[in-house]
C-alpha cells in the first residue's frame, strides 16, 4: 500500500453533513477525483428522531468496496457536521454499533430536557457557544438519552463524535478529537483545554475515550468488515475532525498564517486563529472553536443561507445579480434587515423580527439583489466582529453570483480579500489530514480577487453604516425607523 502521504497517494475521504452524506476518492494534494452521495436518512422514532445508521452503514461499507476497485486508497478519514454523535457498545458489529439511537439534532427539545440541562451546561468557556436551538449540543443530546434511557445508558461504553464513530466502525478503536468536541460540543473547554464540568458531575468520563490527532492512523480497517464487505486489507483509518475545522486547515495546509476564513451556504461561518478569547461574544454568535491542533479557533456562525431564501423568495432568478440593481437599492435606501430566521444570529434580540424597510421592492431580481446585499453586509459583520487579519479567504456558494465578493472587499477597506471557487473544501482539507507531518511544499492551492466595485463603494460605505444602526438597534425601533421613512414592504 503506497504511503499516505506521498504525491501519488489517494485518499478515501467521508463527509458526514446533515442533509447529505458524500463518499470521495481524492489525492494526497486534496483534489477530488470522483464523488458518490446518498441523503442522510432520519426515522421519525421512538424514541426521539433519529438517523438511520444501520441504511448509512450498507451504503458507506458498499460505497467504499465500489471506490476501491477504481481507486488504490492509502487510507481512509472522516469528517462531519459538529452536532451530531453516537453513544456506543462495545461491538462495533452488533447492528450499527450504538447503544441508542443518534438524535437528530434539528427536533425541539423537550422541556423538561431543556430546563434541566440550562443549569448544568456551565460558562461559555465550558461551552464554547451560547445555547443554540433544538438538541444542537452534544452534551444536551446526552442529557436526554440518561434521562429518557437510563438503562440502557448505563450500559453504554462510548460516546463518539461522527467522524469518530465511523473510524470505530472501520476500525474497532474509539478516540476522541479536539476538532471535533471543540465544535460547540459543550463537553470541552477549548481555552483550558480540559472537559467542561457537566462531564465530571454527571460522571460521563467513562463514556470518552482517549484523545487522538485528528490525522492519527487508529488501526486498519478490521479484518472481518473487509471480507464480509470487500474492502482493502490493512487500509489506515484515520480519526477525522469537524468540518469546518478541516475547511480551516485547508488553507493552513496551503500555508497561510493570520487570515480569516469565511464560508457560506445555510450557515455563513468564519474562522480565525488569530482572534483572543477576551473577543469573543456569547450572545452576537460568536464560538470558541479548535483547530486540528488544538488550538483555540474564534469562531462566528449566522444562518446568512436561510436569510438569503427568506428575502429572495422561493424562486429567485437563476442569473446573477446585475450591478446597476444593487446600485439602486442603495440609492433609494431599501434595507433587508435582520434576522428573518429563528435564531438571533450576530444581532441579539433579532430572532424573527426581520425587516425590508424603505421604498418596497417587487421584482424577483430586485428581491434577489437585496438578499445579496444583505448577505455581504453580514458576512462583513462577522468578520470585522471576529478579527483584525489583513487576508480575508472567502469560499462557499455564495461565491456562484460574483457580485457577492466584490460587495464583501468594498466593504472591507484595508483588508485583502481572495476568492475560492473550489466546491470541495472540506473534502480536500479533510484529505491533507493524510499528509499532515511528511508534507514537504504547501499544499496547491488557488484564490481568486473579488471584482472590483470601485464605483459603488463609496455609496455602499454609506449604506452599511445605517445598515448596521438599524440592525444594532432595539427591535423595537425599527418601527420608528419604519414610520419616519413612511414607506415599508416585507
Amino acid at each position: 500500500m503506497s504511503d499516505r502521504g506521498s504525491a501519488t497517494a489517494m485518499i478515501a475521504v467521508l463527509d458526514v453533513g446533515k442533509t447529505n452524506v458524500k463518499l470521495s476518492a481524492a489525492k494526497a494534494d486534496g483534489t477530488i477525483v470522483e464523488t458518490l452521495s446518498v441523503p442522510n436518512p432520519v426515522l421519525p422514532g421512538p424514541p426521539w428522531r433519529h438517523h438511520d445508521l444501520n441504511a448509512l452503514s450498507d451504503w458507506i461499507f458498499e460505497t467504499l468496496a465500489i471506490l476501491s476497485r477504481r481507486h488504490a486508497f492509502s487510507a481512509f478519514v472522516t469528517s462531519g457536521h459538529g452536532s451530531g454523535g453516537v453513544l456506543t457498545g462495545t461491538d462495533p458489529d452488533a447492528g450499527d454499533g450504538a447503544a441508542l439511537p443518534m438524535i437528530d439534532y434539528e427536533q425541539p427539545l423537550p422541556a423538561d430536557i431543556r430546563d434541566g440541562y440550562a443549569p448544568l451546561a456551565g460558562t461559555f468557556l465550558d461551552r464554547g457557544s451560547a445555547t443554540m436551538h433544538g438538541a444542537t449540543h452534544q452534551a444536551r443530546q446526552l442529557y436526554w438519552m440518561e434521562q429518557r434511557e437510563p438503562h440502557a445508558f448505563g450500559k453504554a461504553r462510548w460516546y463518539l463524535g461522527l467522524p469518530q464513530y465511523w473510524a470505530w466502525r472501520l476500525s474497532g478503536v474509539a478516540a476522541s478529537e479536539a476538532s471535533f468536541l471543540g465544535a460547540q460540543s459543550h463537553l470541552w473547554n477549548v481555552a483550558e483545554a480540559r472537559w467542561a464540568p457537566i462531564v465530571s458531575a454527571r460522571g460521563w468520563q467513562r463514556l470518552m475515550p482517549p484523545f487522538a490527532k485528528a490525522w492519527q492512523a487508529l488501526g486498519p480497517v478490521r479484518p472481518e468488515l473487509a471480507r464480509r464487505f470487500d474492502l482493502p486489507e490493512g487500509l489506515p483509518v484515520l480519526a477525522g475532525g469537524h468540518d469546518s475545522s478541516l475547511n480551516h486547515y485547508r488553507y493552513h495546509a496551503a500555508g497561510l498564517r493570520d487570515f480569516t476564513v469565511i464560508s457560506t451556504g445555510t450557515w455563513i461561518v468564519g474562522f480565525s486563529g488569530s482572534t483572543p478569547v477576551g473577543r469573543l461574544e456569547e450572545h452576537r454568535g460568536m464560538t470558541l472553536n479548535s483547530d486540528v491542533f488544538g488550538n483555540p479557533l474564534g469562531g462566528i456562525l449566522t444562518m446568512g443561507g436561510r436569510e438569503f431564501s427568506q428575502i429572495a423568495g422561493s424562486d429567485p432568478p437563476a442569473e446573477p445579480v446585475p450591478p446597476e440593481t444593487v446600485a439602486r437599492l442603495i440609492a433609494q435606501r431599501t434595507f433587508a434587515v435582520p434576522s428573518f430566521g429563528e435564531g438571533d444570529g450576530v444581532f441579539p434580540g433579532s430572532a424573527g423580527r426581520g425587516r425590508i424597510l424603505g421604498p418596497p421592492v417587487a421584482e424577483p431580481m430586485e428581491r434577489k439583489a437585496l438578499a445579496l446585499l444583505c448577505c455581504a453586509l453580514l458576512t462583513a459583520e462577522c468578520i470585522n466582529m471576529l478579527s483584525d487579519d489583513r487576508l480575508v479567504v472567502l469560499d462557499g456558494s455564495f461565491l456562484r453570483d460574483p457580485l457577492y465578493a466584490g460587495l464583501v472587499a468594498s466593504l472591507l477597506p484595508g483588508r485583502e480579500a481572495r476568492v475560492n471557487l473550489d466546491a470541495y473544501g472540506v473534502a480536500a482539507g479533510t484529505a491533507l489530514l493524510a499528509g499532515q507531518g511528511r508534507r514537504r511544499d504547501p499544499a496547491p492551492l488557488t484564490l481568486g480577487k473579488p471584482s472590483n466595485l470601485e464605483d459603488l463603494t463609496p455609496e455602499l460605505i454609506g449604506y452599511a453604516a445605517d445598515w448596521r444602526a438599524i440592525a444594532r438597534a432595539a427591535p423595537g425601533k425599527r418601527n420608528d425607523f419604519e414610520h419616519a421613512k413612511g414607506s415599508f414592504h416585507g
